[in-house]
């Protein structure tokens, strides 16, 4: 049996402060490093003693994120830009209110390539580019038990790229997640089926309501 714990980062400067995350690097907040701390704690009852193999994007939120869950397994992390959020371009860094009023959905006949009208912004094929061979070579690994840590975004391309969807059907899957979220992945040894054990749970945190 293969298990699979996908790890939305918790709550970095970036939210505080209002501004674009994608790849613009800032660490966790004062919430966010004790969020870190409850979901390493619950990854710890999920676990149960197995040993695990981490995986992170290389951003510092979630670096952050993974080191607090790392110290808490004792597992070591690999860091991978493959796993980043997806980069709004110029707007990185910049007030989010400048790239709400910037914007622009993506349409109907062609999601997986419109660049949300940012410019230097990554389209949603440019990120499952990077993200599928990336969670491809991490499932392929013998370790039966892994944490991947990673962005809001990316987490659907993640769990997309798990359940073998190919990357020209993705264009309208969605699997909102909350920061410090704990999805929890299984393929079972007789059918292989991959299924969804549980989305995007975040009642370990201490803002949450089971």
């Amino acid at each position: 049996m293969k298990e699979l714990f996908v790890v939305t980062h918790t709550q970095s400067v970036h939210h505080v402060e209002g501004r674009v995350g994608g790849w613009y690097d800032t660490g966790l907040s004062e919430r966010g490093r004790k969020d870190a701390a409850a979901t390493a704690e619950r990854l710890a009852t999920l676990v149960g003693g197995r040993q695990v193999e981490i995986f992170s994007s290389d951003l510092l939120r979630t670096a952050e994120t993974a080191a607090a869950i790392a110290a808490r397994l004792a597992a070591p992390v690999t860091e991978t830009a493959a796993l980043r959020e997806i980069s709004y371009g110029v707007a990185g860094g910049g007030p989010q209110a400048w790239l709400d009023a910037r914007y622009t959905a993506a349409p109907d006949d062609n999601r997986l390539d419109h660049d949300c009208g940012i410019d230097g912004a990554e389209t949603r094929r440019d990120v499952a580019l990077r993200v599928y061979p990336c969670v491809e070579a991490i499932v392929a690994r013998p370790c039966p038990t892994q944490i991947i840590v990673t962005h809001g975004f990316t987490l659907t391309l993640v769990m997309a790229a798990w359940m073998k969807v190919p990357i020209e059907a993705a264009g309208f899957l969605s699997f909102p997640a909350k920061s410090g979220s704990i999805t929890h992945l299984r393929e079972d040894d007789f059918f292989r089926n991959r299924a969804v054990v549980c989305l995007a749970d975040a009642a370990h945190l201490a803002n949450e309501t089971p």
